[in-house]
């Protein structure tokens, strides 16, 4: 790493906090998979490819498989659009051809362009309640919404549902201005049994990456969806 020879007393303090004295919080570790998956989640929302291009080979060596990570990459284009997720998506290929890891990799969708809509709203319904059956109805974009971002994303495999929650939180924290919808994330989370203290482990675990003014807001957002 570049950064030992050019910034030594920086690189010496930031690997301490982020490897060691985050990851070993007490009251705050989370098993690795699940921190290699918001870490990666997180670098994508506040955009960072090279440190994501740093991240990614790690993760791959503690529980995340390539499918996962690619799942990650492709959901992200719901909440930061096909421009900003694009470069992540290139990046993945790169590292994953490094490491000779074939492409494509096998599918993991389950929906058609008949049903996306019908399994779109399943999936909404089961993260935020019965009521979110109709939401489709309220204009196109909430259309687009159901079909597109929960028909087309949340009912692939490679991840669960709640797994899709977490990264979606994380995307939406990390890229900050998003408050209305973290809020209705935390919640969303925490009905799949993603509950608050889990939330604010995901917070702490990113916060090297993202910053304490937009990890200190989530911690705010997770307060107030819990208080609904």
């Amino acid at each position: 790493m570049e950064l030992y020879r050019t910034d030594p007393e920086f690189t010496e303090r930031f690997e301490y906090f982020a490897f060691n004295e985050v990851p070993n919080e007490e009251g705050h570790k989370l098993p690795e998979r699940t921190r290699y998956m918001a870490i990666l989640a997180a670098l994508i929302g506040c955009g960072s490819t090279d440190a994501y291009r740093e991240i990614l080979p790690k993760a791959l060596e503690n529980g995340i498989t390539p499918v996962i990570a690619k799942e990650i990459v492709y959901q992200s284009t719901d909440y930061l659009g096909y421009g900003r997720m694009l470069p992540f998506l290139n990046c993945t290929n790169e590292i994953f051809l490094e490491k000779d890891i074939k492409l494509p990799l096998e599918g993991q969708a389950t929906t058609t362009l008949e049903n996306r809509l019908e399994k779109g709203v399943e999936a909404q319904a089961k993260i935020f309640g019965e009521h979110m059956k109709e939401a489709w109805k309220n204009g196109h974009i909430n259309r687009w919404l159901t079909a597109n971002c929960f028909g087309d994303y949340y009912t692939r495999k490679g991840l669960s549902l709640a797994e899709r929650e977490l990264i979606t939180f994380c995307f939406l924290m990390a890229q900050g201005g998003c408050e209305p919808q973290l809020i209705a994330h935390s919640k969303g989370n925490m009905n799949l049994g993603n509950d608050k203290e889990f939330l604010v482990s995901v917070i702490s675990q990113c916060l090297p990456y993202i910053g304490y003014p937009r990890s200190l807001n989530a911690v705010t957002c997770v307060n107030k969806a819990a208080e609904m």
